[in-house]
């Protein structure tokens, strides 16, 4: 059991159809709208049916640091867990072999930083979003969490990237594949149920922002692009590492967008998948390397594709799918991305 090893500033307890919430909080002040979102979001849950939890804690934190103090390195971690470590604005940790209970932490200063914490709707999508991961678990998840991905790169550095960038490089390129192809399916299915569960309203609103913040994001590609040019006229970089920077960049700037995009098209919330993605067309792709809009249209088509039922090994097919879209587009700069899949013991 979690337990907070900072001063409480707010603590109570709130019966919500059934399910007795708990809310502990080490924030002084604007902790009861998130404490209305969160009773919103139960509630609509358990009048849908299929509601597990018996009791559920609110952890509102400045950050989580006081949750991965608890996590021990190298521990079987519970689902939501590992995802505390990247530091979201809200995570869910539950225990799939008992959903009577579940916690969730608010990251107050995550967000502050992403501009959610006074945002009611963002806030409610954030909420639902969590809370669906474990309504949404089925036999393709679990598939998900018994394979593994490992990248190499060509051991000759045509693209003269350096030690260090190439470390770099390999690291951001194994975080991204995990993302788009192991993590992918639990987020798919997760976003797809919550729009299905009434919160799409919400989790559009909030989908939105993420597309204006890709377009703004554009504007800072420019200084990038200086900045390897001015490496490139040093010797330090040729021209094709350059490219291949921009690239990467740009599809983990992008691809991610996918996950979000798909789940409407599953959900048959066609019109709500194509407003976002005609921001997409016009604000962010023109802008890119043009690799990045077949491999983001590739990926798409693999998300909506992607059934509930698969087993390890038709996971394993599927992965191949998705990690050869990536493949395919580094390869278009020069970059021959080898990977291997391999089941693992969960």
């Amino acid at each position: 059991m979690f337990r907070p090893d900072r001063t409480v500033k707010h603590f109570s307890l709130h019966r919500i159809a059934r399910t007795e919430l708990r809310l502990v909080s080490d924030v002084e002040a604007g902790v009861l709208p998130v404490l209305q979102e969160e009773e919103a979001v139960i509630r609509g849950y358990a009048q849908r049916g299929g509601w597990p939890h018996r009791w559920v804690t609110l952890f509102v934190l400045q950050d989580l640091q006081p949750l991965l103090r608890q996590l021990r390195p190298g521990s079987e971690l519970p689902p939501g867990a590992a995802e505390a470590m990247d530091q979201p604005p809200v995570v869910n940790v539950y225990d799939l072999a008992d959903l009577s209970q579940c916690h969730v932490f608010v990251n107050h200063q995550a967000m502050v930083a992403a501009g959610y914490w006074s945002d009611a709707l963002a806030i409610r999508a954030l909420l639902a979003h969590e809370h669906a991961h474990p309504l949404a678990e089925n036999e393709t998840a679990r598939a998900s969490r018994s394979v593994r991905v490992e990248l190499s790169l060509p051991a000759r550095d045509d693209h003269s990237l350096g030690a260090d960038r190439r470390a770099r490089t390999h690291h951001l390129l194994n975080l991204l594949a995990d993302k788009l192809c192991l993590r992918a399916p639990r987020e798919v299915f997760t976003n797809e149920l919550t729009i299905r569960s009434g919160f799409g309203e919400p989790l559009l609103y909030l989908d939105r922002r993420n597309v204006a913040n890709a377009a703004e994001s554009v504007t800072g590609r420019a200084g990038l692009r200086r900045q390897l040019q001015q490496e490139v006229a040093r010797g330090q970089l040729t021209p094709a590492g350059a490219d291949l920077l921009l690239l990467i960049g740009d599809l983990k700037g992008s691809l991610e967008l996918a996950l979000e995009v798909a789940p409407f098209y599953r959900a048959g919330r066609e019109a709500d998948a194509r407003e976002l993605e005609a921001v997409l067309n016009t604000a962010v792709f023109p802008h890119l390397e043009p690799e990045v809009l077949p491999a983001y249209t590739a990926l798409c088509h693999q998300y909506v594709a992607l059934r509930s039922k698969l087993t390890a090994a038709e996971l394993e097919a599927w992965a191949h799918g998705v990690l050869n879209i990536l493949a395919d587009a580094l390869a278009e700069k020069g970059l021959p991305l080898r990977y291997r899949l391999q089941m693992a013991t969960v």
